[in-house]
């Protein structure tokens, strides 16, 4: 196994250098029409549910910004009123001018309105098939628009025709093997790559935490699973960007940082409101690493790695 982690370690530093992308994610609305047996955010979950205004959003981000970061992930169930492509505007129109990255993690759309948010400021999509395993798709997503395997399938090449700068994929480790998960990620990935080869692409491998729904996945992967699969996906997707989020223990993590991980959350809040409005709205799921955006910087420069808050600009 060292000789698997050290190739993907010298992968990474001879694609990526020595550096670490630092971003923060906001959540913006904890509404959605889904059922989803794991999520916290699922229809059926009693929860205290809120969609922050577009003042709110601010609010929130200019908390985020004076931590340090400019590159924010936008975040929300999915809840087509709720969260309109109208809404979605607004925000990032009022977030273009202080930030240098805006990216969306909500419900998948169509091109046309990738594009027409792509004119708003977006310049990066995260869209996660969750598990490419039909049967355990279709076990999982009992009702809403997210039951649609195919849609949500195609979601990123859609992305990817609208010229969109980096789109996100990845799977929910916990809901099907994660072997043959991780398999068809890479190959979906190496699809698109080739296809749409002026993309810029990433994937993560979000492991199932404890939420609202109360779901035990019935495929657990354990630490040193989980390292193994960061470096073979280095290996296998050499140029491709690893996100790493706060579901995983620092220790962890921490461990993370050499083996192909290139960008990676930090100081997060999973829950709309909750950096600075002290919102009562449910989180997501419960997190891991409680540290705050300073000190995992300060990890990551132990590493010998150096922490990078803006590698980015729209203008370019």
């Amino acid at each position: 196994m060292s000789e698997l982690f050290a190739q993907a370690q010298a992968l990474t530093q001879q694609r990526f250098g020595r550096v670490m992308q630092l971003f923060a994610p906001l959540y913006i609305s904890n509404e959605c029409v889904d059922l989803c047996d794991y999520c916290g955010f699922s229809f059926s979950n009693q929860i205290a549910r809120k969609t922050l205004s577009v003042a709110e959003v601010q609010a929130e981000a200019a908390y985020l910004k004076k931590q340090g970061f400019q590159h924010l992930l936008l975040v929300s169930g999915e809840d087509p009123k709720a969260v309109s492509p109208d809404y979605l505007a607004q925000v990032l129109a009022g977030l273009r001018g202080d930030f240098s990255s805006l990216a969306l993690e909500v419900a998948p759309f169509e091109t046309e309105i990738y594009q027409r948010l792509k004119e708003h400021g977006l310049d990066r999509v995260v869209v996660y098939q969750e598990t490419y395993d039909r049967e355990a798709y279709a076990r999982v997503h009992r009702a809403g628009p997210k039951r649609n395997y195919a849609r949500r399938l195609e979601a990123p090449e859609r992305a990817a025709r609208a010229g969109i700068r980096q789109i996100g994929m990845g799977i929910l480790l916990g809901l099907s093997d994660w072997r043959q998960d991780a398999t068809a990620l890479i190959e979906h990935v190496k699809i698109l790559k080739k296809r749409y080869w002026q993309t810029e692409w990433t994937v993560s491998f979000p492991r199932l935490r404890p939420c609202a729904s109360g779901y035990n996945p019935p495929h657990l992967i354990t630490d040193e699973e989980y390292k193994e699969l960061i470096a073979t996906t280095r290996i296998a997707l050499p140029d491709v960007g690893i996100v790493l989020s706060t579901r995983e223990s620092p220790e962890l993590r921490d461990e993370l940082l050499e083996l192909g991980v290139t960008q990676m959350s930090a100081g997060s809040c999973t829950n709309p409101g909750g950096y600075s409005l002290a919102s009562e709205s449910t989180e997501q799921f419960e997190i891991a690493d409680h540290r705050d955006p300073a000190t995992v910087a300060a990890a990551i420069m132990k590493k010998g790695l150096e922490p990078v808050w803006k590698d980015w600009e729209s203008i370019l």
